[in-house]
């Protein structure tokens, strides 16, 4: 049986997993943590860090089974892969260009600005280097590693004499030890998923972060059909950034805002998105995409012609304090509302928990489509009114 490699076992693989089984493709996951939820999804486990390509590349050199390699709901184990690529001869669409403006937040900034873009005057370099060189921006700024995810080591700060802490802090979780300040762009604060073929957006889908205060991580996504000038502007941004950074074929996770001077493209990821955002974008347009990132990471061209365009929502389960899971009541059911796509559980009975506060703190996700916006937020009801996590606090 081919075999399709996966790097990373976090949640935002399992799709992954699940679209190369449906392709008749064995997987193998790499990961240094031996409970991570991809670990329990593939045929294979190979413990090793993602980042120790030397060891990773001696431990499938000489397969002949392996055919591809997939790295998807973060940017950190791209650049092993685009080694490993070169070192077994496997099949790889991302460009060195590609890879650094996925990897390197201030090197995305640098495109943006090459090109004309709109996007936030900022400073980048060492903790050190930052506190002084973002004396000059106009402040609040908002501090982050340039090549770590999952919203760590983020600071939104609203003077200089802040800076210095949240610098320190950015750094601690950047494993280049690099940082960026940006002046914080404000408006209408949009998350993408697109999929691009021949160098053109094939799909794209634009959704709105669902929060619930006081906590300001998104519990969920709401994607839908946009205003079409819209849509048409944030492609022409999309498509002249792929351009430059020669990224033709694939998925991109992005992020960006709606302000009164246009839009402002912030960050991009040339890879599947993690919180179900790549599945999301597949219920909106009826085109499995997660498949269609599986079979262009084996050599393969997928067909990516839309069914249709309607709403798409992803919703976390998650816990609300501090335990041990005991169970997620009432998910069979949920799975069986009209409406609910799929259900992924990346928590099981006896799992430590902690309340959701970060994205990686979650148990799970709930992903649902329909017809109009109505028919789906019953469904997400229903799903709320349906689903129990049960913790021992003791």
């Amino acid at each position: 049986m081919k075999r399709l490699v996966v790097l990373g076992g976090s949640d935002g693989t399992i799709s992954s997993f699940r679209a190369a089984r449906r392709l008749g493709l064995g997987t193998i996951c790499v990961d240094m943590r031996a409970d991570a939820p991809g670990a329990r999804e593939a045929d294979e486990f190979l413990h090793l860090s993602t980042r120790d390509v030397d060891s990773v590349a001696a431990a499938l050199r000489g397969r002949d089974d392996v055919v591809g390699l997939l790295a998807p709901g973060t940017d950190i184990n791209l650049p092993a892969l685009v080694e490993l690529a070169g070192r077994l001869g496997l099949p790889c669409g991302l460009p060195p260009a590609a890879l650094r403006a996925s990897a390197d937040k201030a090197y995305f900034r640098e495109v943006c600005l090459r090109l004309g873009l709109g996007g936030p005057a900022y400073a980048s370099g060492s903790a050190a280097e930052v506190v002084r060189d973002a004396a000059r921006l106009a402040f609040p700024v908002i501090v982050k590693p340039v090549d770590s995810g999952s919203s760590r080591g983020i600071t939104i700060c609203a003077a200089a004499q802040e800076l210095a802490a949240a610098a320190e802090a950015a750094a601690r979780v950047s494993p280049s030890a690099t940082v960026i300040a940006e002046e914080l762009v404000t408006g209408e604060d949009l998350c993408g998923e697109a999929f691009l073929q021949d160098g053109k957006v094939a799909l794209l889908g634009l959704s709105d972060r669902v929060v619930a205060p006081p906590q300001v991580v998104a519990i969920g996504h709401d994607m839908a059909p946009r205003d079409p000038a819209l849509s048409a502007e944030v492609t022409r941004q999309l498509e002249l950034v792929c351009a430059e950074i020669g990224y033709t074929d694939g998925p991109v996770n992005l992020d960006l805002f709606v302000t009164g001077d246009g839009i402002v493209l912030i960050e991009m990821g040339a890879r599947i998105g993690g919180n179900g955002m790549g599945e999301a974008l597949g219920l909106m347009y009826g085109v499995d995409t997660v498949q269609a990132a599986v079979q262009l990471a084996v050599g393969e061209r997928p067909d990516l012609t839309p069914r249709w365009n309607r709403p798409a929502a992803v919703r976390m389960l998650r816990a609300r304090s501090a335990g041990t899971l005991v169970s997620l009541d009432g998910l069979a059911a949920a799975m069986a509302l009209p409406g609910v796509a799929d259900v992924v559980v990346t928590a099981a009975p006896g799992d430590p928990v902690v309340p959701y506060t970060e994205c990686r703190a979650k148990l799970g996700y709930v992903l649902a489509s329909g017809e109009s916006a109505g028919e789906l937020a019953a469904a997400l009801a229903a799903v709320e009114e349906l689903v129990r996590v049960r913790v021992d606090a003791r």
